[in-house]
C-alpha cells in the first residue's frame, strides 16, 4: 500500500515553500497522488498565506470539471496538474480583544489573589513582562520561540477540545483541523508528513519541535485511532535566514513592544539548530531533516520601504529559489523508498545538497533540485514554462487577449476539434494560472513577474537551467521563442525552413498521433485531455530521454 501524503506549512516562510510545492504539483512532479495540505499560522490575514491558499483554490478549479462544483478533480499521471490537493486551513485565533496578548490569554478567573499572583510570578520568570507578554499575537510570535512553542501546542489542544465538545458550534478552522487530523489518524503508519517552516523566525521555528506531539494529543482528544509517532513518518525543512527587511526603529519597538529584527536572524538560526540537535522529539520522531540555507547576501524584502511590516495582508514577499529547494526536499521525502527513511528509534538524518558555485554565483541544474530525477524535473518545468510563453506571449493572454482560446483556434485549423467544449470561464482560469506562474502585464504596460520569474531573479546572475532570454522584459515578451528556453541546445524544438519553432510545433507535433492522450494518463474531462495533449506534444518536442 502506498503511503498517504500530508503537508503542513507553518508561518510566512512555510507558506512560500508551499507555494513552490503547489507549482511542483502543477508541472506534474506528484503523479497519481492525493495530498492533504494544512496551512498553519497565527496570522490569519498574512499575505503569503492568502496568496498560496488562493493559488490552491485556482489549482482546484482547473482540476474540477464543473465551475459550480469545485471538487479538485481526480489524480492523473504524466501530465500537468496531476496531483489532487485538498486544502485545510487552521489558525490560532488571537483577534478577540480578550486573546490579543499572552497576558490576556493567561489571566485567571475565579481564583484567589494568591493563585493569581503565583500565576503572574511564573509567567514573569520565563517571559518578559514588558515586551513578550504584551505584544499583539495576531501577527505571529515575532521570533519568540519559547512563547510560540507553548502557544502553538495549546492552540491544537484547544481547537480539538472545542470540536470534541460540540461539533456543531465549532469554528470553521477547528472543523478543517479536525478533518485533517482524522485523515492523518486513518493513514496511521502509512502517513508521510512533511513540515515547511523556517528556523530563524517565530512561528515556524517554534512549531517544528512540537507539531508531532501536538498532532498526537489532538487526535487523542478527538477520540480517533491513536497516532503512533514511532511509525508515522515525519520530515521537515530546517530553512535558515535568506532574506532581510527594514529594521524596526525605536518608536515602533515602543509601540509594538517587541518586533522581529532581521539583524538577529543568523543568531536565531544557530540557536534553533543547537536546540533541535538535542531535542528528543526532533531527534527521534523526524526521519529526515533537510538543512537549507543561502550563503549569498540576503535579499531585502522591504522593497525600499522604511516601515517594518510585522504581518497581515501587507506581508507578501517575493519568491526565492531556496523555497523551491524546500519544495524539492518534500519531493525527495515523499518519493524515497521506505527502507531509506530509517527505522523506529534511530535519530533523524540530516541532509543537504551542494550546488556548484563560482564567481559568487550558483550554476543550477535539474539534478541540484531533485538528484537523479533532474531530467524529469527539467522536462516538466520546461514544458510548463514553454506553454506559459505560448499562452501569454504568442496568444497574448498577458495582454488581455485570447490565451487558451487562441491556442484552441490553432488546434481547430489542424482539424483537432476534441476540445471545443472548453468554456470561456475554464480557459480564463487556465490563463490566470500561467500569469501567476510566469508573468502578466498590468494596465500601465508594466511586466508583473510571476513565480518562476521571481525564482530566476533570486538565483542571481548564475545559470538557472534556462537561457537568460527565456526571461524577457516587457519589450521582448512578444518576440520570445517558447521552443528555445533551455541552456542545453539539444532540447530546442525543431523548426523548418518556412516556419518558426512554434508554428512547426503546431503543424507537425501537435497533429502527431503520439500526442493523443493515453489511457495511462487517467485523463477524462475535456480540460484534462487538452492539457495532456499539450503536455505530450511539448515533451516530444523537448527531446528529453525520460
Amino acid at each position: 500500500m502506498a503511503d498517504k501524503l500530508f503537508v503542513i506549512a507553518i508561518g510566512g516562510t512555510g507558506m512560500r515553500c508551499l507555494e513552490a510545492f503547489v507549482h511542483l504539483c502543477a508541472i506534474g512532479m506528484f503523479d497519481n497522488e492525493e495530498i492533504e495540505v494544512l496551512t498553519l499560522d497565527t496570522d490569519q490575514a498574512n499575505g503569503n498565506k492568502g496568496r498560496v491558499e488562493q493559488l490552491i483554490e485556482l489549482y482546484n478549479r482547473i482540476k474540477s470539471n464543473e465551475t459550480s462544483n469545485i471538487d479538485g478533480g481526480e489524480p492523473n499521471v504524466d501530465t500537468f496538474f496531476s496531483a489532487k490537493i485538498n486544502l485545510h486551513r487552521f489558525f490560532t485565533n488571537y483577534t478577540d480583544q480578550s486573546r490579543k496578548t499572552y497576558r490576556l490569554l493567561s489571566s485567571m478567573q475565579n481564583v484567589t489573589s494568591e493563585q493569581k499572583r503565583d500565576n503572574e510570578d511564573l509567567a514573569n520568570l520565563f517571559l518578559d513582562a514588558d515586551t513578550v507578554q504584551v505584544f499583539d499575537l495576531s501577527h505571529g510570535y515575532r521570533a519568540q520561540t519559547h512563547l510560540g512553542s507553548m502557544l502553538m501546542y495549546h492552540g491544537f489542544v484547544e481547537a480539538a477540545t472545542h470540536y470534541a465538545k460540540d461539533k456543531n458550534s465549532a469554528a470553521v478552522e477547528e472543523v478543517e483541523l479536525a478533518d485533517f487530523l482524522t485523515l492523518l489518524s486513518q493513514a496511521g503508519s502509512q502517513a508521510r508528513v512533511f513540515v515547511f517552516g523556517s528556523v530563524f523566525g517565530g512561528t515556524g521555528a517554534s512549531s517544528i519541535p512540537v507539531i508531532p506531539t501536538a498532532l498526537k494529543e489532538a487526535v487523542d482528544i478527538l477520540g480517533q485511532t491513536a497516532l503512533d509517532l514511532t511509525k508515522t513518518k515525519f520530515g521537515s525543512t530546517l530553512l535558515t535566514e535568506y532574506f532581510t527587511f527594514t529594521a524596526p526603529d525605536d518608536q515602533m519597538k515602543k509601540e509594538q513592544h517587541i518586533v522581529a529584527d532581521a539583524n538577529n536572524f543568523a543568531l536565531n538560526s544557530q540557536a534553533a539548530l543547537q536546540f533541535y540537535q538535542g531535542d528528543p522529539t526532533v531527534k527521534q520522531v523526524y526521519r529526515r531533516l533537510y538543512h537549507i540555507g543561502w550563503p549569498l547576501q540576503s535579499e531585502n524584502v522591504s522593497d525600499g520601504s522604511l516601515e517594518t511590516v510585522t504581518g497581515g495582508a501587507e506581508q507578501k514577499n517575493q519568491c526565492h529559489v531556496v523555497e523551491l529547494m524546500c519544495a524539492c526536499a518534500a519531493y525527495d521525502f515523499f518519493t524515497i523508498d521506505e527502507t531509506q527513511l530509517g527505522d523506529t528509534g534511530h535519530e533523524a538524518e540530516y541532509l543537504y545538497r551542494v550546488v556548484p558555485f563560482s564567481g559568487n554565483n550558483f550554476d543550477f541544474s535539474g539534478n541540484d533540485f531533485v538528484g537523479a530525477q533532474g531530467d524529469v524535473f527539467m522536462n516538466k518545468l520546461g514544458a510548463m514554462f514553454s506553454l506559459s510563453h505560448v499562452i501569454l506571449a504568442k496568444h497574448e493572454a498577458a495582454f488581455g487577449r485570447q490565451g487558451i482560446k487562441g491556442l484552441l483556434d490553432r488546434f481547430r485549423k489542424q482539424n483537432i476539434n476534441d476540445y471545443n467544449a472548453l468554456t470561456n470561464e475554464q480557459a480564463a482560469e487556465i490563463d490566470k494560472y500561467f500569469k501567476l506562474f510566469a508573468y502578466d502585464i498590468d494596465n500601465m504596460g508594466n511586466l508583473i513577474p510571476g513565480w518562476i520569474y521571481q525564482i530566476n531573479a533570486s538565483a542571481g546572475s548564475g545559470k538557472f537551467m534556462f537561457r537568460p532570454d527565456a526571461f524577457p522584459d516587457r519589450s521582448g515578451i512578444k518576440n520570445v521563442d517558447p521552443g528555445n528556453i533551455f541552456v542545453d541546445e539539444r532540447h530546442k524544438w525543431d523548426k523548418s525552413i518556412i516556419s518558426n519553432r512554434y508554428d512547426h510545433f503546431i503543424d507537425k507535433i501537435v497533429a502527431d498521433g503520439r500526442c493523443q492522450p493515453k489511457e495511462k494518463q487517467k485523463v477524462n474531462t475535456v480540460k484534462e485531455r487538452f492539457l495532456a495533449h499539450i503536455y505530450n506534444g511539448i515533451t516530444i518536442a523537448q527531446k528529453f530521454n525520460v
